[in-house]
Formats: structure tokens, C-alpha cells, sequence
């Protein structure tokens, strides 16, 4: 209580001098009143770090495409195509991918209970979605969806995903290792606000690579240690690249704090090796870097002879605990099947952390209070799907398994558009959502680029969307290899839309070789 009076008094003077400055400078003040004044917030005054940051993803390109759009709504006919393909982004549902409906039962009991009480909901509703939302609804204090929760998320709610996650891996996971966020993106950046303390920090990052990660680390005010993935071995991550960037950002002074590994990969489709990923596992026990795995598109595989491991299980599986690897791992509702983009649901699981830092992790996610409440009963929904018996079992099976049967027909039918125009080739998407064919340009179409200061695969998916109103991301947004030039294309336009895209594809393509052919 001392402290606090001598605290207020200190409070009251610091007051009482403020007012004396207000009244003394209160004729400058009044007599400053009819100059010019320049605004409080300028782009020369903006903190610096918010202006290195770039996320391309929603970058000029995509403004471009929404001026277009609008004037289509205006001006109907105005150009050779009749709507906008965002093809940039991996947003399911507004391409057209319809909600499981498991899912959507659930949230909707949840969001209003009192349907759960009317005659009419077992005629609406599946019994097991309605077990599943009383379920869901004793476990929220009060039944209030539109509450506050815990800030790591609604506890009971952790449980069902660490038992998703068990079940998954075939080792324990436990709740309290669970924070539930509004996507994977906030968590990545508590963990970047959790491991930059300033330029001198350093994140290892595959190039290419998906640029939350660059802008993260921009915002946050560290370094990014590029390791450049393997195009010509189907986008592989060569350890001793890595290790070799490590030592190099070492020499000058950069202090190494984590490895970002995304897998399945994006932009680029790849999906590790078990092998691979016990080199990845032993290297950060090794060179003692926290290992932040992003496994947002773990539902996405499209081969037969890949399957995907998180690297948790491999941890476990290798015998290291929490001791012996600093661990965490992202997760979100909007990738998968389920690509519910918008209802902004997600988690990390953090392992092998110390209880005085996991008290920082939580006062973080105390700042933001919590997580919405429908993305966290969405990321339980996702870990914890009907199982044999239930009623929804055999429809929701049918619905994931044509949503991904699909995607993997989309991604076969892309791929080789892309490898059948004359100076593209395209590796093979193993997983995720995209493709990333790579262009080998005319030196005429560089110079064109040049000339009108965009980089060549810029100045390629200016000209693509202008032509076609296909919306693609140039690779410069996501780094390559210097003198490399690529765009990321996701496979998510609906299937019977394929074709046609292809078709527009190729017409714009030739007809660009035509223009710029050396």
C-alpha cells in the first residue's frame, strides 16, 4: 500500500505540472492554430518494421484484381473474362468448396441452444451432432458461446484435441500444452514476439516460403536465415544446406533461435521423408534451435507413397522428450478438408518448454484474452470427427473423401497444364493446396519487366490477371532462388471450372511467348 500512495503522489504531481505546461503553452498553442501543421501519423513516421514487412499473398496484385472486380459489377463486358479466379490465396470455401456438414450441425446447436430443446431437431439435425453440441455446450461456463473463455481456450475443449492428437500420433499429449488461437497465424507470432529480442535474432526459414513467416519476423524485429529448398529434388530439404546457412549466420553474429519447417510445404506441395524429418529432429537437439512446425495442411496428401508424420510423433518415436527438444506445432480449421478460412479457428501445441517460459507463452495469450469461440469448437471438431457408428460416420466420410479425392484430381490436371506449356515446368504436389511452376522467361519479358521496375514474375501475373482474371502470386513474394522466377497457384477452383482455367491459361501463355519471344 506504501508503494502505491508514494506511486499516486508522484501521480498527482506529475499532474499538476502537466497542467501548468497546458496553460503556459496554451497561447503558442492558440497563436500555432492557423499554421500548417503536418499530420501526427505520416509514412516517413510509421514504425520502420511495419514498412519492411511484406505478406504478397494480398499484395499489389490482388488490389489490382479487386479494382477489376469492381468494375465488372459496374461495367459488365468490360474485359475479355466475366469474374475475378483468386487463385492466390488458399480459401476454400469462397472458390466454392462447400462446410462438412458435421461441422456446421455442431456449430450451429452450439451458436443456439435452444433449438436443442424444439421437437423439430431430431428431424434437422444428425443425433450424433446433437450429442456432440450438448457435449460441447456442458463443458463452456454457462453455455455462453459468446463469453470470454480461458485464455488457452475452453479447457474441455483442449482435452477432446489432445486426445485427437494421441490418437493420432500413438503417444500422450496433454491439454495444458494447448493454446487456442484465431488461426495459426497469431500463434506464430507470439512465438516470433517470444523468440526475437532484436536484429540480432535469427529464424531459419525455407525459401520458398510462406510469407507470414518473413513478415513476422520483419515485425518483430529479427533476422531471417534463409535455407533454399531443392527444386531439382522435388523441393527436398537438404540438412547439410541447413547447416551450412547456420554456420554462416553464426559467423556474423546472428544468434539462431528456431527452424521454421512447413509440412506438407507451401508454396511448394512437398511432403517430408520420415527420414528427412529424423535429420530435422536431430539437428535442432543438436544445434539447440526450437523447431516451429507448421502442419496447418496435414489432411492434404495426394500420393500414395507419402503419408504425413507430425514431428512430435517423430520425437517421440526417436525417444527424445521434453527434455530433449523444444517443440511446437500449428494447427488450424482452415486448411484440410475442412477450409473453414473465415470462422478463424487454430492451436500450437508446445512441448519441452520450462515452466517460467510457458508462464511468458500464457501471458501473451492473456494479452489478447482469448481465442473466438466457434474456431475453438471447430479445431476440437476437426481432431475429434464421428466415428464408426455414428450417425453422420458413413456422410461426413463421403464428404471429406470427395473433397480430397477431388483436390487431388485438380492438383494432377494443373500440374500438367503447367508442365505442357513451353518454358514452365512444375514439381509434382505431394500435399497442401498450391502449385509452383516455375517460368523461364524470354530476356525480352525481363527487360519488359524491368523496364517498368517489376520483377519478371511480377510483371508475368500482371499480365496473366489483366488477360485472363486468374489471380496467381508472383514467386519473388515468397523468395527463390536468385535468377529463378515462379508463381504460386492454388488447386482449389472448383473441378468442373478446371478445364476452362486451363484453357485461358494456355491461350494467355502462348500469346505472351508470341509477344516477348527473344
Amino acid at each position: 500500500m506504501r508503494r502505491f500512495a508514494t506511486d499516486e503522489r508522484c501521480f498527482s504531481s506529475d499532474l499538476g505540472h502537466s497542467a501548468h505546461l497546458v496553460s503556459s503553452s496554451g497561447a503558442a498553442a492558440s497563436s500555432a492554430m492557423g499554421s500548417t501543421q503536418s499530420p501526427p501519423l505520416t509514412f516517413d513516421s510509421i514504425n520502420p518494421k511495419v514498412l519492411k514487412c511484406e505478406y504478397a499473398v494480398r499484395g499489389e496484385i490482388v488490389s489490382h484484381a479487386q479494382r477489376l472486380q469492381q468494375e465488372l459489377q459496374t461495367k459488365p463486358g468490360s474485359y475479355p473474362f466475366d469474374e475475378i479466379l483468386y487463385c492466390n490465396i488458399g480459401n476454400p470455401q469462397s472458390l466454392g468448396q462447400q462446410p462438412v456438414t458435421f461441422f456446421r450441425e455442431v456449430l450451429a446447436l452450439c451458436d443456439h441452444p435452444s433449438i436443442l430443446d424444439k421437437s423439430e431437431a431430431h428431424a434437422l439435425f444428425s443425433s450424433d451432432a446433437i450429442a456432440r453440441a450438448r457435449q460441447i455446450l456442458d463443458l463452456i461456463p454457462g453455455r455462453a458461446t459468446g463469453a470470454y473463455s480461458h485464455s488457452q481456450g475452453i479447457k474441455g475443449l483442449r482435452d477432446a484435441i489432445a486426445a485427437g492428437i494421441a490418437a493420432r500420433d500413438g503417444f500422450p499429449a496433454n491439454a495444458d500444452d494447448i493454446f487456442l488461437t484465431d488461426g495459426a497465424s497469431p500463434a506464430v507470432h507470439m512465438m516470433m514476439q517470444l523468440l526475437i529480442r532484436s536484429e540480432k535474432d535469427g529464424i531459419l526459414c525455407p525459401i520458398p516460403q510462406y510469407p507470414l513467416y518473413s513478415a513476422s519476423i520483419a515485425l518483430h524485429g529479427g533476422s531471417l536465415v534463409p535455407y533454399y529448398l531443392d527444386e531439382a529434388a522435388g523441393w527436398g530439404l537438404e540438412i547439410s544446406v541447413v547447416k551450412k546457412q547456420l554456420e554462416d549466420a553464426r559467423s556474423k553474429g546472428i544468434a539462431v533461435r528456431a527452424i521454421v519447417v512447413i509440412n506438407p510445404g507451401n508454396p511448394t506441395g512437398q511432403v517430408l521423408a520420415e527420414g528427412n524429418q529424423r535429420e530435422i529432429v536431430q539437428f535442432c537437439k543438436k544445434e539447440g534451435l526450437v523447431l516451429l512446425a507448421d502442419e496447418v495442411y496435414q489432411e492434404n496428401i495426394y500420393v500414395e507413397n507419402k503419408k504425413f508424420n507430425s514431428f512430435k510423433k517423430i520425437a517421440r518415436s526417436m525417444g527424445y522428450g521434453e527434455k530433449d527438444l523444444s517443440l511446437v506445432s500449428f494447427q488450424s480449421v482452415s486448411k484440410g478438408y475442412y477450409g473453414e478460412c473465415g470462422k478463424r479457428g487454430g492451436y500450437m501445441e508446445i512441448t519441452g518448454f520450462s515452466a517460467d517460459v510457458r508462464e511468458q507463452i500464457y501471458k501473451l495469450a492473456s494479452v489478447n484474452l482469448c481465442s473466438n469461440i466457434s474456431g475453438q469448437i471447430l479445431a476440437s471438431l476437426v481432431m475429434n470427427t464421428p466415428k464408426v457408428g455414428d450417425e453422420s460416420y458413413e456422410s461426413f466420410t463421403a464428404e471429406k473423401n470427395g473433397i480430397l479425392s477431388s483436390l487431388a484430381r485438380r492438383a494432377k490436371a494443373l500440374e500438367d497444364a503447367f508442365n505442357s506449356l513451353e518454358g514452365v515446368t512444375c514439381n509434382k504436389a505431394e500435399g497442401a493446396m498450391y502449385l509452383f511452376p516455375r517460368l523461364h522467361l524470354p530476356q525480352k519479358a525481363i527487360e519488359a519487366a524491368n523496364a517498368v521496375n517489376a520483377a519478371p514474375d511480377a510483371f508475368y501475373a500482371r499480365r496473366l490477371l489483366d488477360a485472363t482474371g486468374i489471380v496467381v502470386v508472383p514467386g519473388s513474394g515468397f523468395g527463390q532462388v536468385p535468377g529463378t522466377w515462379h508463381f504460386r497457384c492454388t488447386i482449389l477452383p472448383q473441378e468442373n471450372k478446371i478445364p476452362a482455367i486451363i484453357a485461358r491459361l494456355k491461350a494467355f501463355h502462348e500469346s505472351f511467348l508470341g509477344e516477348f519471344r527473344d
